[in-house]
């Protein structure tokens, strides 16, 4: 039963460890992050920067599988791309024999007086936890809470790395005798320091008990030698385990260059060793020589830093390696175009204003698809639910977030040069036009969250909400189509048309509303059911809105005169008795509320219990 409750404990640290991951690289992702990214970005987009970077990292927190993580959420959240993230692979392998090495000649482990002991792993996470808690419950704002959130799954994926070791470590005899069991043979020797670092996941653990044996019993370099190289290839196991576990490829390849690194530097090793060994360098002096701890500390560092050093010029092979080995997943259709539309935010195009907002256009009229197919697919989900569409709205929200930053990006670096007031207005057209879409996969995010609330709850709209809401449902499809239309085309007169519709939405959801309080009055609907219905009413409502700002940012392409009064332009629209305004309101009423009123109103409580 030990046993047992060993591999429970094992695997609740585990847990704890890949939610830290989760919740760290949520919060990261939930932050603007411009300037977090571009200060990475200027850091690691040469490798020998990223190296020194990893180095330090890992040094600080004294875990290189803790360094790598967290690279891999960040590469996850989009804040690193998988080539600027090499160089912090290689460095923080360097950086976790630097530790060691600090350790050693500090003698951290002695006590607390030691200021390197702060920087203690089972130090830190608890005080990551403290200060996250107190910026998510006790602080106002939402960056804070963010930065809570971030500094909570920092805590978290410690403090279930240091249970994980915790569950281990009653193992240290058996694994003791595990790594000088095979002094004389070298490929089980070089075996057994990789099993052995693959289950206590940290390389300085494992260093360190042989440390203990060279210190108490004494240990050979011969006897050794394999087993330290055997020890860096287990470092990657963990790594590489935790970090494929509902991972995207690109974060997959940043755990396998970290193996593919590892074994060219493995044989790199062996090579030198080999190669010393027969022409002399490495003679019987040294081969025999009976190692302490500083030995075994000192030839764990060379083995971390020459091959590194050596092989750090060779990222790119790393990188085309990896590649290869972990290939890109099959991109959807619409991904490829909007891929294909941010490859040609070309900056040498700045030089031609025109031109380059033609591009940003060509990104913008991607998004307005793709927003489009959420909204679609979360309307499915209510009737007609898929989870494996769930994980489509999904990656479509997070395409819209990146071609937004993108764009976004291009768009303001391409001011200076926009001389012209024609470009001028289409290039703060375009910026408006772009955080509509992006918001408008956000709201459709949003409904699916509701429908999975709902089906969490066990819980289902009944014939009549579901017709009703259809209704709405029906009247932002067409809203959305003839937004789309008129921005493609710039059709100002079909634009104007968004306005009327956009007001018998409104009124829509008003009456759906009204409706919605007459159950509830009359305990004919459920409260919970009620709530989700209303939530998804405010967000179709939302839909209708920004489709409403879109349209007016392309009627401002034909008239100056409401340029930069947005707002008073529909409020005198609304109360003016402009025919055509009038009209399309009216035909649209008509069509709307008549479907709407052909639903029978339930008024048997016994005969509908459900919203």
């Amino acid at each position: 039963m030990a046993v047992f409750y060993n591999v429970i404990a094992f695997l609740g640290g585990l847990s704890m460890f890949l939610y830290g991951m989760r919740v760290m690289g949520d919060g990261l992702k939930s932050s603007s992050g411009g300037a977090m990214q571009s200060a990475l970005a200027r850091v690691t987009n040469k490798p020998a920067m990223g190296f020194i970077l990893g180095m330090l990292v890992a040094c600080i927190i004294q875990s290189s599988t803790a360094t790598i993580v967290i690279t891999v959420g960040l590469v996850g959240a989009g804040f690193l791309t998988f080539h600027q993230s090499i160089g912090i692979v290689l460095g923080a392998n360097v950086g976790t024999a630097i530790t060691a090495q600090i350790i050693r000649l500090m003698d951290v482990s002695s006590g607390m007086e030691s200021p390197l002991y702060f920087f203690k792993a089972d130090n830190l996470a608890p005080l990551a936890l403290v200060i996250g808690i107190v910026l998510i419950m006790f602080v106002r704002g939402s960056s804070y809470k963010t930065a809570g959130s971030v500094a909570c799954g920092f805590g978290i994926l410690f403090m279930g790395l240091i249970y994980m070791s915790n569950v281990v470590s009653g193992f240290g005899e058996s694994l003791s005798h595990l790594l000088t069991a095979f002094s004389n043979n070298y490929a089980l020797g070089f075996l057994s320091g990789v099993l052995v670092t693959g289950v206590v996941q940290s390389s300085s653990a494992v260093v360190g008990i042989i440390q203990s044996i060279a210190s108490s019993v004494g240990v050979t370099f011969s006897a050794v030698f394999a087993v330290i190289i055997g020890v860096n290839i287990g470092d990657c196991l963990t790594t590489y385990l935790v970090s494929r576990i509902g991972a995207k490829p690109v974060q997959r390849r940043t755990a396998v260059v970290h193996i593919v690194y590892n074994v060219f530097a493995a044989l790199l090793c062996f090579l030198f060793v080999f190669i010393a060994r027969k022409t002399g360098l490495l003679g019987d002096d040294i081969w025999n020589m009976t190692l302490n701890s500083g030995g075994v500390a000192n030839i764990h560092g060379c083995f971390r830093l020459i091959p590194a050093v050596l092989l750090l010029p060779f990222a790119g092979f790393f990188e085309k390696i990896t590649c290869k080995i972990v290939k890109d997943e099959p991109l959807e259709e619409e991904d490829r175009i909007a891929i294909a539309a941010l490859d040609a935010l070309d900056e040498r195009l700045y030089e031609s204003p025109a031109l380059a907002l033609e591009q940003a256009e060509r990104v913008v009229m991607q998004m307005c698809d793709i927003a489009a197919h959420n909204y679609d697919a979360a309307v499915q989900q209510i009737y007609n639910y898929d989870p494996k569409r769930d994980a489509r709205i999904q990656a479509r929200e997070n395409l819209l977030d990146s071609m937004t930053d993108a764009t976004n990006k291009y768009i303001v670096s391409l001011a200076p040069h926009v001389t012209r007031d024609t470009d001028n207005r289409r290039q703060n057209r375009l910026l408006k036009s772009l955080i509509c879409y992006e918001r408008i996969g956000d709201l459709a995010v949003n409904i699916t969250n509701e429908v999975e609330k709902l089906r969490e709850e066990n819980k289902q709209f009944s014939d009549t909400a579901l017709k009703e809401l259809r209704v709405a449902f029906d009247a932002v499809y067409e809203i959305m189509e003839i937004t789309s239309e008129a921005y493609k085309k710039r059709d100002s007169a079909l634009a104007a048309k968004v306005e009327p519709l956009e007001e018998v939405i409104d009124d829509l959801v008003e009456d759906l509303n009204a409706r919605h309080v007459y159950r509830m009055v009359n305990s004919i609907c459920d409260p919970i059911n009620g709530i989700r219905y209303q939530s998804i009413l405010t967000n179709v409502e939302h839909i209708s809105d920004k489709c409403s700002d879109i349209a007016i940012y392309i009627i401002e392409g034909d008239r100056k005169d409401i340029f930069g009064r947005e707002h008073s332009y529909v409020h005198e629209l609304h109360h003016s008795n402009d025919h055509k305004y009038m009209q399309n309101y009216a035909d649209d009423y008509s069509r709307y509320f008549r479907a709407l009123d052909a639903i029978p109103t339930v008024s048997d409580p016994a005969s509908e219990a459900e919203a």
